[in-house]
C-alpha cells in the first residue's frame, strides 16, 4: 500500500514499521502519549511505557504486518491491518491520534479473532520479557 498521501505522523509510523529504529519511535511519541491494547487492561501512559509496547509490537508483528486500508482526518487515523503470529492470522485496527507537532498522543490497538489475540498476547509477553 502506498502511504504518500497519508498525514505526516502516519507516514512516519509506516517508515518506522518498514525500517525499525528505536530513536525514530521515541521521537514520534509525545511525552504524555497513551497506549491502549486488548492485551493490557489499563491504558499505558507516558512515552517510555508506550515505547516499550510499540517497540515490542514492531518486533512481533513487523515481519508480517500488512496495512490494508486507512482512513484519516486532521489529527487521527484508523489503520486496518493483518499479521501472522505463531501461524495464526490476526486482523485488527490501530487508531492513532497526533498533536500539532505530528507526535503521537494516543495509540489504540484492537485485534481479532480471539485465538489470534491470545497468540499475540503471548508473543508480546515474551518480547517484553526479553527487553
Amino acid at each position: 500500500m502506498q502511504h504518500r498521501d497519508a498525514p505526516t505522523a502516519i507516514r512516519a509510523w509506516h517508515a518506522l514499521v518498514e525500517l525499525p529504529d528505536p530513536d525514530a519511535l521515541r521521537a514520534l511519541l509525545a511525552p504524555g502519549v497513551v497506549f491502549r491494547s486488548p492485551a493490557v487492561h489499563t491504558p499505558q501512559e507516558g512515552a517510555e511505557r508506550t515505547f516499550a509496547y510499540l517497540w515490542a509490537a514492531i518486533q512481533v508483528l513487523g515481519p508480517s504486518l500488512d496495512y490494508r486500508h486507512e482512513w484519516y482526518d486532521d489529527s487521527s487515523a484508523v489503520l486496518m491491518f493483518s499479521a501472522v503470529v505463531d501461524g495464526l492470522t490476526i486482523e485488527g485496527v490501530d487508531i492513532v491520534r497526533w498533536d500539532a507537532d505530528d507526535r503521537i498522543v494516543e495509540f489504540t490497538v484492537m485485534a481479532r479473532p480471539y485465538k489470534g489475540l491470545q497468540a499475540l498476547i503471548g508473543a508480546m509477553g515474551r518480547q517484553l520479557g526479553s527487553a
